[in-house]
């Protein structure tokens, strides 16, 4: 993570009056570690919850269990979910949730080693995004926490231009 994204991120939403909450699975809080390393994160950081199990992202998250049944928890619909669930409904938080399959162990052939779907709440926006990322699983991790950054970033740069 360049210091640079981070910095930008920061700014953006303190500008916004927004404050950052993550659901993590496959990252296991790196994301929340990695903003509250910068000092003044009190100002923007809200709050983080690691739901490594598919029971914590039902009980914790509110993602419905038939979901995950349905879909896996490495999808599209479970990252949507958490996010929405990371929200909690409040108009001043923003949200990104990590869901995917860091390795070594654990891939398959439809969803293989370095699936992550990250997923952004800004707001009435609720997008999400499949990356293919490479490398060991400290490096999944790494660039997983790299893509989900950036991304909210992107996006609350685009809403104020």
């Amino acid at each position: 993570m360049t210091a640079g994204v981070l910095t930008e991120l920061a700014a953006q939403l303190m500008q916004q009056g927004l404050w950052l909450r993550t659901a993590e699975s496959c990252t296991g809080g790196l994301i929340a570690a990695t903003c509250t390393q910068r000092a003044g994160a009190s100002a923007w950081f809200d709050s983080a919850c690691v739901t490594y199990s598919n029971a914590a992202k039902t009980r914790l998250l509110g993602v419905d269990a038939a979901l995950i049944q349905a879909h896996g928890a490495v999808s599209e619909e479970v990252a949507k979910a958490m996010a929405l669930g990371a929200c909690a409904g409040q108009a001043d938080i923003v949200a990104v949730a990590v869901t995917g399959v860091a390795g070594p162990d654990g891939g398959t052939p439809a969803k293989p080693v370095g699936t992550v779907w990250i997923a952004w709440a800004v707001g009435t926006a609720l997008w999400a995004q499949c990356f293919h990322l490479s490398g060991n699983r400290d490096q999944v991790r790494l660039s997983t926490v790299d893509a989900a950054l950036a991304g909210l970033l992107a996006h609350l740069k685009n809403a104020v231009a």
